[in-house]
């Protein structure tokens, strides 16, 4: 999956066509939202797509703060803010990221981890002994000390240089302490994809931003009324698998997304 460079491409354009195919606060300050806080009333049944979603404070109990800082940076160039919508940190990407790493499937639940460890084809799939969350701490913390040598760090830079800095991860020829820079970067990518478009449940897609922007319905149990109103366009709030009957969504990370 490559970054996108053509002219006449946006970025979210091209984000938009993948997941319809298939800003939090500085991580320094990571605080919990008060258990006390009224939840968000559930946005209108035509509410604009293009409208933000609020933003919250998040606690990462994967990421370290230095890692969450690079994460809420690189996320949010992958899928930047712009006038059609919320981009990856208004949509709670990297609260998807930090859940999913930090749970079963980070774990490697379901990853074959007896070796042999031998390069493979692209057609073999992911060949190598980390588990993701122990891929993701590992390239990360490669990452943070080469900017640390530099006196500076990856939030600190234009968002030029950042987009050059990913494409250098993307385009191979540096070692993350083991973790090939094309390999960490691919997953980075796929996960904030994932983080921007998938059901709220799993952590992301807050206030179902991305399924508002693609008019996308979500998870409705039947479509009994509108299964005879052929030819006419099917208008409703989006509906997350997890929101109860008062439009609130409960987020469980740890349900399957395929059995």
């Amino acid at each position: 999956m490559k970054l996108v460079n053509t002219p006449n491409v946006t970025r979210r354009s091209f984000v938009a066509s993948v997941g319809a195919a298939t800003v939090l606060p500085p991580a320094a300050a990571l605080v919990a939202e008060r258990a006390d806080a009224a939840p968000p009333a559930p946005p209108a049944p035509h509410e604009s797509a293009a409208a933000p979603a609020e933003p919250r404070q998040s606690v990462y109990l994967f990421f370290n703060v230095a890692e969450a800082r690079f994460i809420e940076a690189a996320c949010e160039r992958l899928i930047p803010a712009d006038e059609a919508g919320a981009g990856a940190l208004a949509a709670g990407v990297p609260d998807y990221l930090d859940k999913q790493l930090g749970g079963a499937w980070g774990a490697g639940e379901r990853l074959y981890r007896s070796g042999p460890w031998q390069p493979g084809t692209p057609s073999q799939g992911y060949q190598l002994p980390f588990t993701p969350a122990e891929l993701f701490h590992t390239a990360l913390r490669a990452i943070n000390q080469d900017f640390e040598k530099r006196g500076t760090s990856f939030g600190d830079l234009s968002a030029e240089a950042q987009d050059t800095y990913l494409k250098s991860l993307e385009a191979g020829g540096r070692d993350l302490d083991g973790v090939p820079s094309p390999v960490f970067f691919d997953m980075l990518l796929r996960m904030t994809i994932e983080g921007f478009f998938s059901d709220p449940v799993y952590g992301g897609n807050r206030d179902m931003v991305a399924w508002r922007m693609i008019g996308f319905p979500g998870a409705y149990a039947d479509y009994y009324e509108a299964i005879d109103q052929h030819g006419v366009k099917f208008e409703r709030a989006p509906k997350s698998l997890s929101e109860d009957r008062h439009g609130h969504v409960q987020v469980h990370s740890e349900i399957p997304a395929s059995l």
